[in-house]
């Protein structure tokens, strides 16, 4: 009998022990920043001992530059716009390997996903790694990011993976200040410019970023991944200004059409595509100096009459973590 009653707490100690989440990380940071903010979101997932952190890091056959050269810089739009995936380095992946959850940090180039994250989501290992398993997508950007979100949602649905979270981290600076700031950081590696508030995320946005990852620790607790999600519903994950919504379809059907000339000129570096990168350069300056403004002047003098299309847009590309911010403390705190 006492042999029975030790065997029945020992088999029952074993069937409540919480089970271990496995959690798969994709990082791909040139600048270093989106590494930051996920290894912020990660730092509770970490210290949760039921809780094991794979990161994959992605590397390139042939790495692109941090800080860019000029051409070298524009040289890149005609793949980014084109989700042409340049060759990765072997993964550590072998593709056989179960995950509960996959979180998905990513950069925006050209108004699509960086190239690097776009090679590892149509590489053959991805559909065996995501399909059917839940995404957190965690964006980190200057401000336009809603159309590269509509490509990564449709390069996650060709892997059978569910996005159950998108998380967007952007310049808190003016636009006009940005339009200076990043291309300046991006050129010569230093954030500051004179009196110019720094480009990119801003530390105390980093430091916040931390929230997300008590909250996926706490969702992984009680396996809030399997459900429909989202598991970051109102920690403010997702805010949109969708008065940007039509800069970024000009924007973008202007990077695909002169992505596609430029690719007919020549592969990357190819000589043939310097003079016609030089036109485009005029050409996206006249483009940013005259439809963005009049795009949001247009849209101030007819809000009474695009509230409800502004709204719609809003709410559209805000989910599914959405804008709210009711499990949110004073201090950004979960």
């Amino acid at each position: 009998m006492h042999s029975n009653s030790h065997n029945y707490k020992q088999n029952h100690s074993v069937s409540t022990a919480p089970q271990v989440k496995r959690v798969l990380v994709i990082d791909y940071s040139q600048s270093g920043q989106l590494t930051r903010i996920a290894e912020r979101i990660l730092a509770p997932l970490r210290q949760d001992g039921n809780v094991e952190v794979r990161v994959e890091t992605l590397r390139l056959c042939r790495p692109y530059p941090f800080p860019w050269t000029f051409f070298g810089f524009l040289d890149a739009f005609p793949e980014s716009a084109h989700l042409v995936a340049p060759t990765l380095e072997p993964l550590t992946l072998r593709g056989d390997e179960d995950f509960d959850l996959v979180i998905l940090p990513y950069q925006v180039w050209f108004l699509a996903p960086s190239p690097p994250v776009t090679a590892f989501l149509k590489h053959p290992l991805a559909q065996r790694l995501l399909g059917g398993k839940p995404v957190v997508t965690v964006i980190a950007c200057r401000n336009m990011w809603m159309l590269a979100q509509e490509k990564m949602k449709q390069m996650l649905s060709e892997c059978g993976a569910r996005l159950v979270d998108n998380v967007v981290l952007t310049d808190p600076s003016p636009t006009l200040v940005t339009l200076v700031t990043t291309p300046y950081w991006l050129l010569t590696g230093r954030k500051r410019l004179l009196a110019l508030p720094a480009a990119g995320i801003d530390d105390n946005s980093i430091a916040q970023a931390e929230r997300f990852g008590r909250a996926l620790r706490d969702g992984l607790q009680h396996d809030e991944e399997r459900g429909p999600g989202p598991m970051l519903h109102g920690l403010a994950s997702c805010v949109v200004n969708p008065r940007l919504y039509v800069s970024e379809r000009a924007g973008t059907r202007s990077f695909y059409l002169w992505g596609k000339l430029l690719r007919a000129a020549g592969g990357p570096g190819a000589p043939g595509r310097k003079p016609l990168l030089l036109l485009y350069v005029v050409f996206l300056i006249l483009l940013i100096i005259s439809v963005v403004p009049l795009s949001l002047l247009i849209q101030t003098a007819l809000r009474p009459f695009l509230t409800q299309r502004l709204t719609a847009l809003k709410q559209r590309f805000e989910m599914p973590s959405g804008s709210g911010r009711e499990r949110m403390g004073a201090n950004g705190s979960v």
